[in-house]
């Protein structure tokens, strides 16, 4: 006799967690988010959180980061766009089996967002490619909704 737990975890809950996994062209993105209270200031409407990527290659080929594209939407639906070349001042390579983590920031007007967007890559042989960041949420502790 064999026992299968079969519990579903978070199933109830809506929306984005505050954390993300997405495997696009081998390549797996990680995502936590958190709520940096030391660095907002609600009573101004501005909050803030620290958000760290771990970006892992899993596939055969050297590929190296080039840029980022980021799209983040507040709790009113207002969108902000980011892009630009690489990631906290990198270009990180990746060979097989290879890992680069960093940690940045996002300001934010309300209490609470979700973040998703893409990176650019290219392998060694010189094809481009977007790797998912997959959506994640961004919320203060204590919010009420």
């Amino acid at each position: 006799m064999s026992s299968k737990d079969q519990h579903t975890h978070g199933s109830e809950q809506l929306g984005p967690t505050p954390s993300s996994e997405a495997i696009t062209n081998n390549i797996r993105v990680e995502v936590r988010a958190q709520y940096a209270a030391e660095q907002s200031q609600p009573f101004q409407g501005q909050w803030f959180f620290h958000y760290t990527v771990r970006i892992t290659n899993e596939g055969e080929k050297t590929v190296q980061l080039i840029s980022r594209h980021w799209t983040i939407t507040d709790v009113t639906g207002k969108i902000k766009e980011v892009t630009g070349s690489g990631v906290v001042g990198e270009q990180p390579i990746l060979v097989p089996g290879e890992s680069f983590q960093y940690t940045s920031g996002c300001p934010l007007a309300t209490a609470s967002g979700v973040m998703s967007g893409t990176y650019q890559m290219v392998t060694e042989d010189g094809d481009h490619f977007d790797v998912e960041i997959a959506p994640f949420a961004l919320q203060e502790p204590y919010t009420i909704h």
